[in-house]
């Protein structure tokens, strides 16, 4: 069974309390449920992780087993060019996601400079931007099974 690592940026532990009217209720650990769960019906293996920590992020991106992965890089979307060279030197397929529509915030938000390094991007509809990630990834990894 094929895994993909979900990534869940700096602040993102705060889910529920951070900012309901932008982010929602609903907890990173009730979100990690819901991707659990998805995992499943589409049979591929599942590992999450969450860090306040940019180095740790790319640590995790460089030593990983992972066949692919989906990433809510938090503020570090906007300035991290090591992160993004993390992603880009990652072998397999990439989706980023965001909860919010990046492209309708503050103006220093609109600019994702991880988005070159992934597959696509997913932003605005909220935990459903994680689930569709997730969906996009698995579609990704059963299409290079095909080839």
């Amino acid at each position: 069974m094929r895994k993909i690592l979900v990534m869940h940026g700096p602040n993102l532990n705060k889910l529920g309390q951070r900012d309901p009217l932008l982010y929602g209720t609903g907890t990173l650990q009730e979100l990690n449920s819901l991707l659990v769960e998805l995992a499943a019906d589409l049979g591929v293996a599942l590992e999450t992780f969450q860090s306040n920590h940019e180095g740790e992020l790319i640590d995790l991106i460089q030593t990983t087993d992972a066949a692919a992965l989906v990433i809510n890089p938090g503020a570090l979307t906007h300035y991290s060019y090591a992160l993004r060279d993390a992603l880009a030197d990652y072998a397999g397929p990439v989706v980023e996601v965001h909860l919010s529509n990046i492209h309708g915030r503050e103006a220093f938000r609109q600019l994702s400079v991880t988005a070159g390094a992934a597959s696509g991007l997913i932003s605005g509809f909220g935990f459903d931007s994680y689930l569709l990630g997730l969906r996009a990834a698995a579609s990704r990894l059963q299409k290079e099974v095909a080839l």
